[in-house]
């Protein structure tokens, strides 16, 4: 269950914390994963080590706000063989709200975190309808549907992702392409470290304990296991599912409410 052999995959931001979650879990299942990812080296470095397991990974460097460089590296990927798979999970974060938000501050995030995940749409859906049909995976937030203190840019940019789920499942089911997305709640990742070694120096060890407590499980997700529900979701055994919003959040949503 869960092959994704003779499937090529594209992950954007896949050489770190979730995304590289989602680049080894495709992998280990048997695609030809492409990593975009805007430090070139450091997706290379992943590349090289999934590879050196017996992956099968090639590294891209790639600005994903840029439409012209997005365009440039997924037709040079789709004039090598079909695209199936897109994962576009390249995202920024900020801290602030609606009065401490900048206008660059949000300028830069609706660059990444929207614009991105449209350019990377906009490309890769003609080739996939020329394949007939494909998957999309989007990476929301559970911000993008709940309240979180001083994440304004952060929740209006991730309710954008998750409404552009919605519209792209609706607009592209008849081409057979299935798109969904997944919200996690805290992941710990090495974003998570350091921020946490930022902004609470001397308090690394307390303030990680605060935030594993929001979720109501106990603590905070594992990459890997965000990386398994991208998995399933890109699968055949998916099959029957788009247009659909999966929280993975050890309870946040629905328990603290």
């Amino acid at each position: 269950m869960f092959s994704l052999q003779n499937k090529t995959a594209l992950v954007t931001g896949g050489a770190s914390g979730i995304g590289l979650a989602i680049s080894t879990a495709f992998a280990q299942a048997g695609a030809t994963v492409h990593i975009l990812e805007l430090n070139a080296e450091q997706a290379q470095a992943e590349a090289d080590t999934l590879n050196a397991a017996g992956g099968r990974v090639r590294a891209h460097g790639v600005d994903v706000s840029k439409q012209a460089d997005v365009r440039a590296v997924i037709d040079g990927i789709a004039a090598d063989g079909p695209i199936h798979i897109l994962v576009n999970n390249a995202g920024i974060a900020h801290v602030g709200n609606a009065e401490t938000t900048t206008e660059a501050d949000m300028d830069r995030l609706f660059a990444v975190n929207v614009k991105g995940v449209y350019n990377c749409l906009h490309v890769t859906i003609p080739h996939l309808k020329t394949n007939g049909g494909g998957v999309i995976l989007n990476m929301a937030s559970v911000a993008a549907t709940v309240g979180i203190a001083d994440r304004f840019a952060y929740s209006i940019t991730k309710g954008a992702v998750l409404t552009m789920t919605y519209q792209v499942a609706k607009d592209y089911v008849k081409q057979g392409i299935r798109c969904n997305c997944i919200s996690p709640g805290r992941v710990h990742t090495p974003f998570v470290d350091g921020f946490i070694a930022k902004n609470y120096p001397g308090q690394e060890a307390d303030m990680f304990a605060k935030l594993s407590a929001t979720q109501p499980i106990g603590r905070m997700a594992k990459p890997a296991e965000i990386g398994a529900l991208a998995l399933y979701l890109c699968s055949d055994e998916a099959a029957f599912i788009t247009g659909t919003d999966y929280p993975i959040d050890g309870g946040f949503i629905r328990l603290n409410s």
